[in-house]
C-alpha cells in the first residue's frame, strides 16, 4: 500500500507541476497578443506566437501542447481582427502557418509519448527478465557479506550476458561468475542455462571440478542443438566457480577462461591470486580432470572482488583501460556494499556514463568468527602477487 501511495503522490505532483509550468506559454501568448495590438500596423509580432506551443512539449503531452496551439491561433485570430483586418493576406497567411505548425508540434509530441511508452515497457519486460534470470544474491549466505552490481552496456535491455550465482553446498558456499559471447539480450539464452545448471548442480556434494564438467556438458549439448552453422565454434562463455567452506579461511577456485578474483585486504593490499585457467566453457573437455583447483587463503576481514571483463575492457576516451586492481586498492577497507558503490561511480565516469560492454561485480567479505581463533597461514601462490596503490603489479 505505501508503493501505491508512492506513485499516486508522483503523478500527482507531476501533473501539478505540468500546469504550473502551462501559465509560461499561456502567459508568453497574452503578452505577445497585447503588444502587437498595440504597436504601428508596420510590425507584426504575430509569428512569434508560434514559441508557445514549441516549448509545451518540453513538460506536457499532446493534449495540453494542442490547448496551447489552439489559444496561440485564437490570439492570432484576435490580432488579424483588431490589427488590420482578418482577411488580408498577410493575416490569413500567418493563421495557416501557425495552424499547421502548431499541429505537427502536436503530432511529434503524441509520436514521442507513443516512443516513451514503448521505451517504458521494454525496459519493464527487461527488468522482469533480470529478476527472473539474475535472481537477487543474498546479503549474507554462510560466514559471507555479499552484495553484487549489474552494469548492462544497453540501456534498453539492463541484462545480457554477464551472470553470477550464488548457493550453499553443505558447509560451503559455492558462487558463479560468468560472462557469455556477445552481449544484450543475445546472450540471454545461453546465460539462462549457465545459470539453470549451476543452480541444479552446484548445491550437490561433488568437488568443483566436477561442478565445472557437468557446466560444460550442459553448455555443449546447448550449443550442439541451437547454435547457428555460421556461429560454429564461435560461441562460449567463460566462468569462474569458487568454493568457500564455512569453516576453513581458504578459497577454491577453478577458472574457465575468466579473470581471476581480486583478495582485498584490510592496509589497502590487493592480491591477485594465480589462476591456472581451463578453456571456455563450449570449446574445451567436459572431464573433470581437464580443470586445475586453485587454493589460496581467505582470512576473516577479507573481501574478495570477482568481476567480467567488460570492468577491466572499459576504455576512457583516450583508449585506456580502467585500472580495476589500483581503483580497488583504495577501497580494502568499504563494506561490500558501499565498495560496489563506490567502483560503480569511478567506473562510468572513466567510460563517460557509456560501456561497451556488459559488466558485474560481486564483492564478497569474509566476516570474523569465533572459530577462526587460530587462523590459517596466507596462502599465495607464487605467481601471484600483492599490490598496494602506487606499485606495479609485478611488485610482491
Amino acid at each position: 500500500m505505501g508503493f501505491r501511495q508512492e506513485v499516486v503522490a508522483g503523478l500527482r505532483q507531476s501533473w501539478q507541476s505540468s500546469h504550473a509550468l502551462l501559465l509560461f506559454p499561456i502567459a508568453l501568448i497574452v503578452a505577445i497578443t497585447l503588444v502587437d495590438i498595440h504597436s504601428p500596423e508596420s510590425i507584426h509580432l504575430g509569428p512569434a506566437l508560434v514559441i508557445a506551443p514549441a516549448l509545451t512539449p518540453s513538460f506536457a503531452g499532446p493534449r495540453l501542447t494542442g490547448l496551447v496551439g489552439a489559444l496561440a491561433v485564437a490570439a492570432q485570430v484576435v490580432i488579424a481582427v483588431l490589427h488590420g483586418g482578418l482577411y488580408t493576406t498577410n493575416h490569413i497567411v500567418q493563421i495557416l502557418t501557425l495552424f499547421l505548425l502548431s499541429l505537427i508540434t502536436v503530432v511529434y509530441c503524441a509520436f514521442r509519448d507513443r516512443r516513451r511508452a514503448q521505451l517504458a515497457q521494454v525496459r519493464s519486460v527487461a527488468e522482469a527478465a533480470q529478476h527472473v534470470l539474475l535472481w537477487p544474491l543474498p546479503e549474507r549466505i554462510g560466514p559471507l557479506t555479499v552484495a553484487c552490481l549489474y552494469l548492462a552496456a544497453e540501456d534498453e535491455a539492463q541484462i545480457g550476458g554477464d551472470l553470477y550465482a550464488a548457493t550453499r553446498a553443505g558447509s560451503r558456499v559455492r558462487v558463479m561468475i560468468g560472462d557469455v559471447r556477445g552481449k544484450g539480450l543475445s546472450a540471454i539464452g545461453e546465460a539462462a542455462l549457465l545459470l539453470g545448471a549451476f543452480r541444479e548442480a552446484g548445491h550437490r556434494q561433488t568437488s568443483l571440478l566436477e561442478l565445472a564438467a557437468t557446466l560444460e556438458q550442459s553448455v555443449t549439448r546447448y550449443l550442439a542443438d541451437f547454435e547457428p552453422p555460421e556461429e560454429l565454434g564461435e560461441r562460449f562463455a567463460t566462468a569462474l566457480l569458487m568454493e568457500i567452506p564455512d569453516g576453513d579461511p581458504v578459497t577454491r577456485m577453478t577458472s574457465c577462461g575468466h579473470p581471476p578474483p581480486l583478495l582485498l585486504s584490510p592496509g589497502h593490499v590487493v592480491t591477485v591470486p594465480s589462476v591456472h585457467p581451463a578453456p571456455p566453457m563450449g570449446i574445451g573437455s567436459a572431464h573433470a580432470a581437464d580443470y586445475h583447483l586453485d587454493v589460496f587463503s581467505f582470512e576473516p576481514g577479507d573481501t574478495l572482488l570477482l568481476y567480467t571483463d567488460g570492468v577491466i575492457e572499459a576504455r576512457d576516451t583516450s583508449g585506456r583501460f580502467y585500472p580495476l586492481v589500483d581503483r580497488a586498492a583504495l577501497w580494502t577497507e568499504e563494506s561490500p556494499e558501499s565498495l560496489l558503490h563506490r567502483l560503480r561511480r569511478d567506473l562510468l565516469a572513466h567510460t563517460g556514463g557509456h560501456l561497451d560492454d556488459d559488466a558485474a561485480l560481486i564483492a564478497l567479505h569474509r566476516t570474523p568468527s569465533v572459530h577462526h581463533a587460530h587462523p590459517h597461514p596466507r596462502i599465495i601462490h607464487a605467481d601471484g602477487f600483492r599490490h598496494r596503490p602506487g606499485s606495479r603489479p609485478q611488485d610482491t
